[in-house]
């Protein structure tokens, strides 16, 4: 879809370039006497159409075996409109299918390519740092992220931040913990040069584990750790995610390590975290320069966290999908129309204009963004339909 604003005699439309509600399906538990209500709620608070609301009977158990999921995904299949291209599952479990995680079989459809043998790779994401938005007219797969919380009353307020979070501007830090336990610190070797590209547009901090309790406000946070301390002292924005490199939070309830979940308890809007033992691939666990470069372009939550993540099999994605705190849009002030937003890194705007809006378009100008917030005048322009395009910011 595409927000028109018109500033006679032009109307301007801003290409959308972001997932949006229209384009999301809401998979029900009915086993599950929580998933209903909050599938209708979160259903009315993003405005996602009513034919896009699939119920099934998936069971409570954590691990849903293939067998189960290959009917239960061709009966979703069968019953997703045309135009759908990704998945929320309203529900805390299952949370995995055998050696995947549930999101990671949704998208994909089981397929042990997608697991590891003996610490080995797995299948790759055709999805990882695209710059596509429709992945299942490109791709053929439908990414999925969990609507979960330990009870009922946490998913309430997780939806509530998600839509806080939209077009919020939120200042804030981006913070990459370093740790002392070498195997889950790996991620580190990417932490200088996701400071380096990326502070220009965000504050981003590289510090150590012991240093990160009290930190607020947080726009995001990348560890690795068993557990990480002191939780409840953290104040995240809304929109925030953070996640832990190690080898079971994904294993939302009853697990032996800390759970994905306590990142969502914490106030983060999402996180991610792997269902068997994936070892310590970078590849399986979310890439925060990757991510940041999606995010602060103004993807929704759901397509820049997974578009972070290579080899996503094992990993399961939980949060609030339609998280969009860096989008832009055309506002009027002063008389006048503005674009608004926020880039990850410099970068460009194509104006076209036309006649009519089915066009045909010609180009016009291109605006040049800076990284960060911006706010463009838009020209004055002899045409009946003026069209911005907003280009990726560069890899």
């Amino acid at each position: 879809m595409s927000a028109l604003a018109q500033s006679a005699p032009t109307h301007w439309w801003l290409q959308s370039a972001a997932l949006t509600a229209r384009e999301l399906a809401i998979v029900v538990n009915e086993d599950d006497p929580d998933s209903r209500a909050l599938a209708a709620r979160y259903q009315s608070a993003r405005g996602i159409p009513v034919e896009n609301f699939i119920a099934v009977h998936a069971g409570t158990e954590s691990n849903l075996p293939r067998t189960r999921f290959a009917s239960l995904r061709e009966e979703v299949l069968r019953r997703t409109p045309a135009g759908v291209q990704a998945y929320v599952l309203a529900w805390t479990q299952p949370w995995r299918v055998d050696c995947m995680s549930i999101t990671s079989a949704f998208a994909f459809g089981f397929d042990v390519a997608y697991c590891s043998e003996r610490c080995g790779a797995s299948r790759p994401s055709p999805y990882f740092d695209s710059d596509e938005h429709a992945p299942m007219s490109r791709f053929g797969m439908r990414p999925t992220m969990l609507l979960a919380g330990v009870e009922a009353a946490e998913t309430e307020r997780l939806i509530e931040r998600g839509l806080a979070a939209d077009f919020s501007m939120p200042s804030g830090t981006v913070y990459l913990a370093r740790t002392a336990d070498a195997a889950r610190n790996v991620r580190a070797t990417f932490f200088a040069d996701t400071a380096r590209r990326y502070g220009p547009a965000i504050s981003v901090h590289e510090i150590g584990l012991d240093e990160l309790p009290g930190r607020e406000p947080i726009l995001a946070l990348f560890t690795g750790a068993v557990r990480v301390p002191g939780l409840e002292s953290l104040r995240f924005r809304p929109g925030a995610v953070a996640d832990h490199l190690t080898s079971a939070g994904g294993q939302l309830i009853g697990g032996s390590q800390m759970s994905a979940l306590e990142w969502l308890t914490a106030g983060a809007t999402a996180s991610y975290g792997t269902v068997v033992e994936p070892c310590n691939h970078l590849q399986k666990f979310p890439h925060p320069a990757v991510f940041l470069r999606h995010y602060l372009d103004g993807d929704a939550l759901i397509e820049a966290y997974w578009k972070s993540v290579a080899w996503p099999g094992e990993g399961l994605f939980i949060g609030e999908p339609l998280a969009r705190p860096f989008a832009a849009r055309i506002v009027e002030h002063d008389g006048r129309r503005w674009l608004v937003g926020h880039s990850a890194a410099a970068r460009g705007a194509l104006v076209e204009r036309a006649p009519s809006l089915p066009g045909p378009y010609v180009r016009h100008s291109l605006l040049r963004l800076p990284a960060g917030p911006f706010r463009i005048a838009l020209p004055d322009l002899p045409a009946a339909v003026a069209r911005i395009t907003l280009l990726p910011s560069p890899r």
